[in-house]
């Protein structure tokens, strides 16, 4: 019997935790019980406490966007109008982790994942939306941070990369595109951090939905993926197959799953923060 969305979503409607903001995005659950997001026009850096009031972090952000976490549980951070990916410390201040590929300046960096060895992929979209005088690549791209620092190009001339999400044994990196067209690709990762055989693994392109576009992603321990697009978060089995979309208030942009138990999935969603109970766990950040 095929799955459907009664089989994975458990709550019979989203739960709204917090409201009032421009453009939220970038959802990170803190192992210590709070959620970190991002109100990009605004450019903050956001906490929250469940049950609590947003709690204002980090002003004059840069625009940042997408948040992971390195492997000893750092908060990364991709700063679009700084066109950097940057690393919070514990005294609060901020470590530079890219700004530069083969000496030419990043784009607009988005998204960023980590793997469990320890090295982080981000998303570098945005060449269109730069002052042509202040582009420095040819292409829009999906770059590694390897361990060691080093800056490395995995995915050259990728039409606009936005939400990328490892599969659950780390042997596929899928990568949102938002435009022109809406789709997402999977690729192959190899022992040494490169992938290859590059494919299209979902069409998510809609007449009927006008708000939202492929942007972030998140996989839970099933192998499903979960990518905010058109009209709500659609949900695909291991092979791109659509399960089916799950409907908010408001379009949502990013996910994050979260919780004790890892079973609960956030949503950033334009003014405000929800909350759905999934059946199935999410795939943990860090990776162990």
């Amino acid at each position: 019997m095929a799955t459907t969305l009664s089989d994975i979503v458990e709550s019979s409607e989203a739960e709204r935790l917090a409201t009032g903001f421009v453009f939220t995005e970038g959802p990170l659950w803190h192992p210590d019980g709070y959620l970190l997001f991002v109100d990009i026009r605004r450019s903050q850096i956001v906490k929250l406490v469940l049950g609590g009031e947003p709690e204002l972090i980090r002003e004059n952000s840069g625009e940042s966007n997408g948040m992971t976490f390195d492997s000893q549980g750092r908060v990364v951070i991709c700063e679009m109008v700084n066109r950097r990916v940057t690393r919070m410390e514990s005294d609060g201040s901020f470590t530079v982790l890219a700004d530069r590929w083969n000496n030419h300046r990043l784009n607009r960096p988005n998204d960023v994942v980590g793997k469990s060895d320890g090295s982080l992929y981000f998303t570098n979209p945005g060449r269109e939306r730069l002052n042509p005088a202040e582009v420095d690549m040819a292409f829009n791209s999906v770059h590694r941070i390897t361990p060691d620092g080093t800056v490395d190009l995995v995915i050259p001339n990728f039409d606009y990369p936005n939400g990328l999400a490892f599969s659950p044994d780390e042997s596929i990196l899928y990568v949102a595109n938002t435009r022109p067209g809406q789709y997402i690709m999977a690729y192959d990762v190899h022992p040494d951090g490169t992938v290859s055989h590059g494919r299209h693994f979902a069409d998510m392109s809609s007449e009927n939905a006008t708000n939202g576009v492929p942007d972030g992603m998140k996989v839970d321990r099933e192998g499903r993926v979960y990518c905010t697009g058109p009209g709500g978060c659609w949900v695909f089995d291991p092979s791109g197959e659509l399960i089916g979309t799950i409907r908010l208030p408001e379009y949502p942009a990013n996910c994050a799953w979260g919780g004790p138990d890892h079973r609960t999935m956030f949503f950033t969603a334009n003014t405000s923060i929800y909350s759905v109970r999934m059946k199935t766990p999410g795939t943990l950040i860090p990776r162990a």
